[in-house]
Parts: structure tokens; C-alpha cells; sequence
């Protein structure tokens, strides 16, 4: 437990921020397990027409910390090459 007054503000800051990040993180992995879904179900076209909302998720999770730049760029190439081998 933080015993300073700046260690005590700083991990109630740190509980704010982590409210966000775990609800950037979920909308991330929701979206790119029901693309997954449509994948693997042969809804390619559907699938494409996802994949605008789901980089957006990914860039958004980057950009803030949540997962890595280069984890960013992966997860995204993953999808587009699991569309490409389903065509």
C-alpha cells in the first residue's frame, strides 16, 4: 500500500486509468474474436466490411499503451492474412 500523500494520489490515479484500459482492451479482443467468428465461418465479405472497425479498436488500444506498436501491427496483419487464406 502507498504510505506517501504523492504515492496514495498517484495510485488512485493509476485505478482511474486502469478502468479505461481494461475497457480499451475488451472492446479490442471483442471485436477481433468476432471477426475470428466470421472468418472461420466463411462470412468473408462481412469480414471485410468489420475490418475498418476493427483496426480502429487496435490503433485505439496502441495509441493509448494498451498493447505495443509492433503487437498492433501484427494482430492486424494476422486478420487480413486469415481473410486472405479463407478466399
Amino acid at each position: 500500500m502507498p504510505i506517501t500523500k504523492g504515492a496514495k494520489k498517484a495510485h488512485r490515479a493509476s485505478l482511474r486509468k486502469r478502468v479505461y484500459n481494461l475497457r480499451r482492451s475488451r472492446t479490442m479482443n471483442e471485436t477481433v474474436k468476432n471477426m475470428r467468428k466470421l472468418i472461420t465461418g466463411g462470412q468473408v465479405s462481412e469480414a471485410e466490411g468489420m475490418l475498418p472497425t476493427v483496426y480502429k479498436a487496435i490503433d485505439k488500444a496502441a495509441k493509448r499503451g494498451v498493447i505495443k506498436k509492433n503487437t498492433a501491427a501484427r494482430k492486424k496483419s494476422r486478420l487480413v492474412a486469415a481473410i486472405k487464406k479463407v478466399k
